[in-house]
């Protein structure tokens, strides 16, 4: 056993964020084998596997950047890069899998009649190059698709620039704010994609509980990206101060964000053995009809 008494705050810190990696990681693998075992829709389920990994990824990866705190900040941008381009991979394997349910194949061509010729209801600024309202057909469904994959692409390619220009000593502030802006606009752009896709096959989708399976990804995505513009604000308007501490404050920065994102990634890895339950593909569900019919 580990005495806590003889460990500094640092070193608790530490073993604590170990502790939430292996709770992540724990839960995980324990729906990862039930999928497996239950191996029943391959197509389904594969995107099912890479989407409940992101959470056990982004804890292993932050407390990777926590042990090396003292990193340059090539390293950190890598690191925040391995998980947003995992982050971009998920959202498309995300609507994939709103694609399975609904029997939609944009490579063989395939979209139900039932389904054809429904409204899409446009937003502003979408607006700007879209009619407010579009009927449905195989070129909108494609459109989606490519609005959400755009983020597959953009987001490799922007983290290898980044890293590269960093490397090279010629990243200047106004540069890193415009990869910002492109980094938002392209995932606004996938999400946007994905609520559309909700909003129109929500009642054909609610067996799926579509919504819980959409906010633990959105969940991820927004407590990393808004609690580190949070800390970035707090760093400086003073609130978070280096004071005796060795680290400089961005470094500080890092290691909290680090930290929260350890302990929020076994929340968010608890909230998928829910979301992403196998129950549909190891019959209980068809039980549960049968038995329905049975008592009507």
């Amino acid at each position: 056993m580990i005495d806590l008494s003889t460990l500094n705050p640092a070193q608790i810190t530490v073993l604590g964020s170990a502790f939430c990696v292996m709770l992540s990681m724990h839960f995980t693998s324990q729906l990862l084998s039930q999928h497996l075992f239950y191996w029943k829709n391959p197509k389904e389920q594969k995107a099912i596997i890479i989407i409940i990994l992101m959470a056990p990824l982004y804890a292993t990866v932050s407390f990777v950047g926590l042990l090396d705190i003292r990193g340059s900040k090539e390293f950190f941008t890598f690191l925040e890069s391995v998980k947003e381009c995992y982050e971009a991979l998920v959202i498309a394997k995300f609507l994939a899998l709103m694609y399975s349910y609904l029997n939609i194949s944009i490579s063989g061509n395939t979209v139900p009649d039932e389904i054809k010729g429904r409204e899409i209801h446009h937003s502003f600024p979408m607006t700007l190059f879209q009619p407010r309202i579009v009927h449905l057909n195989y070129r909108n469904l494609k459109l989606l698709k490519y609005w959400t994959w755009q983020f597959v692409v953009i987001r490799p390619v922007c983290s290898i620039l980044m890293i590269a220009l960093q490397l090279l000593g010629l990243y200047p502030t106004w540069l890193s704010w415009t990869f910002t802006a492109i980094l938002n606009v392209s995932v606004s752009l996938a999400l946007y994609s994905l609520v559309v896709f909700y909003h129109v096959f929500a009642k054909e989708l609610a067996p799926h509980t579509p919504l819980a399976k959409f906010l633990c990804i959105k969940g991820i995505v927004f407590f990393c990206f808004w609690q580190g513009m949070l800390l970035d604000l707090l760093a400086k308007f003073g609130v978070i101060q280096s004071r005796h501490l060795r680290l400089d404050v961005e470094h500080i920065e890092e290691a909290m964000q680090n930290i929260l994102v350890c302990v929020e990634m076994v929340i968010f890895s608890v909230l998928q053995q829910y979301a992403y339950h196998p129950a549909p593909y190891s019959g209980e569900v068809e039980k549960m009809l049968r038995q329905n019919k049975k008592n009507d």
